[in-house]
């Protein structure tokens, strides 16, 4: 049957006609319907395809895994200090990944059960720290990843593991340099196959799917987060580990919205930890761009005794720690403390910039 779809080109009548029905998350009633948002949220799609499909089609193969940089890939309120990675993987292989730590201040690896083609969710199924990394003389490591427990370095992998997720976070990208990473199945060397129209056949679908799937679960939050407009509330842990979160950090996401002149100041006590940052995101939870102020961290904020103030607005007001709203009306916000103890919660408020 797979064989007789790609003949005829079903199959990609399918895929095709699977995309369109993905562009029904940009016309939602809930999303905005500026000339700027409707763009980006096609823009959306257009990354979400790219990515899946080299997931999918070009870099499916878990016996021939390959580490890729998200390059230009935004979802669920990606952090702009991070350098993400990612491979398939299966859990019944074995991996080595080799590389060197650098100097970036943190660095974590974990496995996953990727399933946002199906229901949204892209659970742990194994976690390793920077921290916990042994690191020989010469500065390299090594990490295997199994199913069976090995000394130094061990990345544990579950029946249901499909990827690895790489992050390596920047508190300064003037000064540091992230590591450089490699992967390979350790066991019995295996040729290469032919491509198999069965697999294209079904790879098509998982594609779009995931399209799909992961436009219509991030826009599933931005509407929930709209049920507390300008707050950085907890909504609850759960729910964001099950969709690929570090364990290591506590998310406060949020929805703001504002009118021409007005700011959403942001005042937070600061816990005692490697790492937090915030970021301004669009309503399809993209990071604004990188190449504007739209995020501030542990190493580029100022304190004012202690004590962090943020200002969101569509120009710097002069005082706190002015960030760009990009020319949007209304977006996504993301709060991370990363390994803290204690966990604040911000107060929020929205103000007239031209105030006295």
């Amino acid at each position: 049957m797979s064989e007789g779809s790609v003949i005829s080109g079903q199959a990609w009548t399918e895929f095709c006609r699977a995309l369109e029905k993905a562009g029904e998350v940009v016309l939602r009633d809930s999303a905005p319907n500026t000339p700027l948002d409707r763009a980006e949220g096609y823009r959306y799609l257009t990354r979400l395809a790219r990515e899946m499909l080299y997931s999918t089609v070009e870099n499916a193969d878990p016996d021939f895994p390959r580490l890729h940089e998200l390059d230009r890939v935004k979802l669920g309120a990606d952090n702009p200090d991070n350098v993400y990675l990612s491979a398939n993987i299966r859990g019944d292989r074995t991996y080595r990944i080799t590389g060197t730590r650098g100097t970036i201040a943190y660095f974590s690896i974990g496995s996953k059960a990727n399933r946002y083609a199906k229901d949204g969710t892209m659970a742990s199924t194994g976690e390793l720290a920077g921290r916990d990394l042994v690191v020989d003389a010469n500065g390299t490591v090594e990490i295997i990843a199994s199913a069976t427990e090995h000394e130094k370095n061990w990345l544990p992998l579950a029946p249901d593991s499909t990827g690895l997720v790489v992050r390596q976070t920047y508190l300064d990208r003037t000064t540091e340099t992230p590591g450089t990473w490699y992967i390979e199945r350790v066991g019995d060397p295996v040729e290469r196959r032919e491509l198999d129209p069965e697999f294209l056949d079904k790879a098509l679908q998982r594609a779009a799917l995931a399209v799909h799937g992961t436009a219509a679960t991030f826009a599933d939050w931005t509407e929930m987060f709209m049920s507390r407009p300008n707050e950085l509330a907890d909504f609850g842990q759960d729910m964001f580990q099950r969709a690929g979160g570090d364990p290591e950090i506590f998310y406060l996401h949020g929805y703001w919205t504002l009118e021409p002149g007005q700011a959403w100041v942001i005042e937070t006590d600061l816990p005692d930890c490697p790492y937090w940052n915030f970021q301004l995101d669009n309503w399809w939870m993209e990071s604004l761009d990188r190449e504007r102020r739209i995020t501030v961290n542990k190493h580029t904020a100022n304190l004012d005794d202690g004590r962090l103030t943020i200002v969101a607005a569509e120009r710097d007001p002069g005082w706190g720690n002015w960030i760009d709203t990009c020319g949007h009306r209304s977006g996504t916000a993301l709060l991370r403390w990363l390994g803290a103890e204690k966990h604040p919660i911000p107060d929020c408020r929205v103000i007239d910039l031209d105030a006295p």
